[in-house]
């Protein structure tokens, strides 16, 4: 605590030992927890009252925005337009042209100086960002460009982890020069600051990795009563009269218009693309080949923009209705296995304009084909075993920590830096003390090796962590599974008759249906495909098609899908094509 409270002091000389002291209590509970952003990066957060108040990333402390409604003067502020924070809130940085340059002048920051962001009218920030360019660079490239790079916003994940509060309605400070010359201004700013008091409480919990703002009737209202001025940057007040036509359109707000594209969607995919033959169907393969495809012209569906935030979230509201019926068939890849078609919304759903059941239906099988899957993520990743705690406890690591193999790799170099490991004749051997002996070394090893190289110490300690690996399926949340990553199996079988059988497995942990899978094979040799159960692999599936098909799988997987070849096991077994003579 008084090492966080001296790293305070020196991130952030404008506190004052009260203000240091109310910051980081001596008494009160302060929490330290570890989470991972969704590029894998490692992030201590440190909470007090229940609220992050700071948040560590390569060893630079940055405040959060509880922090800044407390201190709102704590960083150096720039002000932009509360249309700008939708974009903001969905992960965009701040460009030069969304930000308000007030008549007494922008701060002076440098490249690289922690700034925070607030909305005009109101000095409570909203984000946290750094600076691109100093304030010279920006007034030079005439407020053009990318400004600020956003590190976190209100309305986050990491604003998840607190009590959920909105910001407070802090008054702007205005100099006495710059109140002489803009007196007219305060009164335009005062009605501001009653308009957004009155913003609602933001409605439920937001999903991780997508940051949605949920005030934007408290926009729309705003440009509705007041236009940006003529001298402010022309993209911000392009942006409000786009909203505000599209307010005048339709007068249901982003959220409630997206809903219902989901629910038209749904319907009409349900209705005319999908047979009692296709079950059961990923959920993944659903919403890529039958739902996308029911999309009108002009619009896309984005579920982080629906008050759902997930798919399996708005398929469960589905469940719950019995339209249709969800199962886990395996470890994180979920399937539709059972649609009630004679449901009365089912029956009554229309289909719009522009589209017909027919079309619809005859188009069902080529639309599995098209570009609509995408190959999942995967990343490999390593639990921290038995064997390996007395090498990693010194980092603050446990039993079952799960790090990637940058920060193993990270940790590893510290741990031998800080013990001073590095042979002074060679850099590139590193001494063994007790606990890499234990560690890393087997019992015949222990008297004979004193020195290991580094890539060799790196590769003995991952080799002696437990796998794991992360899969992240478009539209879920990313799910850690133990073991190395299963390949897509590929193999040729001899039936009777000497007939020869391609059979693949797997084929359900990369997210694509074996049915669909099977149907395009047959279509594209004209031979027979069956789904069959995979021996000794509980709830998996496997496709057989007659005959060796590697070459035409080996097409479909790698060029259609664009899966990586290293995720495809028995390539090698193709056919080898005779010489054309």
């Amino acid at each position: 605590r008084r090492k966080l409270r001296s790293d305070v002091a020196a991130a952030f000389p404008t506190l004052s030992t009260e203000q240091l002291a109310e910051f980081i209590p001596n008494k009160e509970e302060l929490n330290v927890i570890k989470i991972y952003s969704h590029k894998g990066e490692a992030i201590t957060v440190y909470m007090n009252h229940r609220s992050p108040i700071l948040f560590e990333a390569e060893k630079v402390l940055y405040p959060t925005v509880y922090t800044l409604w407390v201190y709102p003067d704590l960083l150096p502020a720039f002000s932009t337009w509360p249309p700008v924070l939708q974009k903001l809130a969905g992960g965009a940085d701040l460009m030069l042209p969304g930000v308000v340059v007030p008549s007494s002048g922008l701060p002076q920051v440098q490249r690289g100086t922690l700034c925070a962001v607030t909305l005009l009218g109101n000095r409570a920030p909203v984000a946290v960002a750094a600076a691109t360019m100093s304030t010279e660079e920006m007034l030079a490239a005439g407020m053009k460009g990318r400004g600020f790079a956003v590190l976190h916003t209100y309305l986050d994940h990491l604003w998840e982890y607190g009590d959920k509060s909105s910001p407070p309605t802090l008054a702007p400070l205005v100099t006495d020069s710059a109140a002489k010359e803009s007196a007219g201004d305060e009164e335009e700013l005062e009605g501001k600051e009653s308009v957004t008091s009155l913003s609602p409480e933001p409605e439920q919990h937001v999903d991780i990795r997508d940051l949605s703002l949920k005030e934007q009737d408290t926009c729309a209202e705003l440009l509705g009563k007041e236009e940006p001025p003529e001298d402010r940057a022309a993209e911000p007040a392009e942006e409000a009269s786009t909203e505000h036509q599209q307010e005048a359109e339709d007068s249901r707000t982003p959220q409630e218009q997206m809903d219902a594209l989901f629910n038209q969607c749904f319907f009409h995919a349900l209705k005319c693309k999908v047979k009692k033959s296709d079950l059961p169907l990923l959920t993944s393969t659903f919403l890529g080949s039958h739902m996308f495809s029911c999309c009108p012209a002009g619009k896309q569906l984005d579920i982080k923009k629906s008050s759902y935030k997930k798919f399996s979230k708005f398929l469960q509201c589905m469940q719950h209705q019995k339209i249709l019926q969800v199962k886990e068939l395996s470890k994180g890849v979920e399937s539709i296995v059972e649609v009630d078609w004679k449901h009365p919304d089912i029956k009554a759903f229309a289909v719009p304009e522009g589209f017909s059941s027919a079309s619809a239906a005859q188009d069902s099988k080529s639309e599995d084909r098209e570009q609509v899957y995408r190959a999942p993520e995967i990343i490999p990743l390593y639990g921290v075993s038995t064997k390996m705690i007395p090498l990693f406890q010194e980092s603050g690591h446990r039993k079952g920590s799960i790090l990637s193999s940058s920060e193993v790799r990270n940790i590893i170099i510290n741990y031998v830096k800080s013990n001073e490991l590095v042979d002074e004749t060679n850099k590139n051997f590193v001494k063994v003390n007790a606990i890499l002996c234990d560690c890393l070394l087997d019992k015949s090893e222990q008297d004979e090796i004193s020195h290991l190289k580094w890539d060799e110490l790196l590769s003995r300690c991952l080799e002696r962590m437990q796998p794991l690996h992360q899969v992240t399926f478009l539209g879920q949340e990313p799910v850690v599974r133990k073991g190395n990553v299963e390949p897509i199996d590929i193999t040729i079988a001899q039936r009777s008759s000497n007939k020869k059988v391609t059979i693949i497995k797997n084929l359900e942990l990369y997210g694509l249906d074996p049915q669909c899978v099977a149907n395009t094979l047959q279509q594209k040799v004209q031979a027979s495909a069956t789904i069959t159960p995979a021996p000794g692999a509980k709830d998996r599936v496997q496709v057989q098609i007659q005959g060796n098909q590697i070459h035409h799988l080996a097409k479909m997987l790698l060029e259609e899908y664009q899966l990586p070849r290293k995720y495809i096991q028995g390539l090698e077994k193709a056919p080898k094509l005779g010489r054309k003579k």
